[in-house]
């Protein structure tokens, strides 16, 4: 894939009028390559890794991220990583800068892996991308999880995909 290019997101495929209805094929066994790639970054709070605020702090930065022009269809994705057991870092893509929000540029490259199922299994699943990146070379390389749905859009379509991102 080119730097800094996702797959195509299909957002016609919304009857919840909330999350779009994600489709795997396109996201699984991918590598994607970032050279200085923007994002804007924003903090969640979290109690024993269980996020208190991400629907409000992810509200805001999409809106924001829509005002300024930098929503594109073919370059939706955020970042999630669990820093602490009290705090989230998640990276919003936007190719254009976003007055109110932080930005950053993220660089390197990433198999991808699509998984299937409830936030529990997020342990097993980053222990999964570690061992990929370790067996590219890069054992402390970088986890970040795409949580394509909310949970009452994951309920409404019976399917809860979480996109893993290794570095290698």
């Amino acid at each position: 894939m080119e730097t800094n290019k996702l797959p195509h997101y299909d957002m016609s495929d919304n009857p919840t009028g909330c999350c779009p209805r994600f489709h795997p094929e396109a996201w699984s066994g991918v590598e994607l390559h970032f050279r200085d790639k923007p994002f804007v970054r924003a903090e969640t709070r979290s109690a024993m890794h269980i996020p208190l605020n991400m629907g409000k702090v992810f509200s805001r930065v999409m809106q924001h991220i829509e005002e300024a022009g930098g929503f594109d269809e073919d370059n939706v994705i955020v970042l999630s990583e669990d820093v602490s057991a009290w705090k989230g870092v998640h990276h919003f893509a936007s190719d254009k800068p976003v007055e109110g929000e932080e930005m950053e540029t993220l660089s390197g490259d990433f198999a991808t892996r699509v998984f299937e199922g409830g936030y529990r299994e997020a342990k097993d699943w980053y222990e999964e991308l570690k061992s990929v990146s370790a067996d590219h070379g890069k054992p402390d390389g970088r986890v970040y999880f795409w949580y394509t749905t909310c949970p009452k859009c994951a309920k409404a379509y019976g399917r809860n995909y979480v996109v893993g991102l290794a570095e290698i």
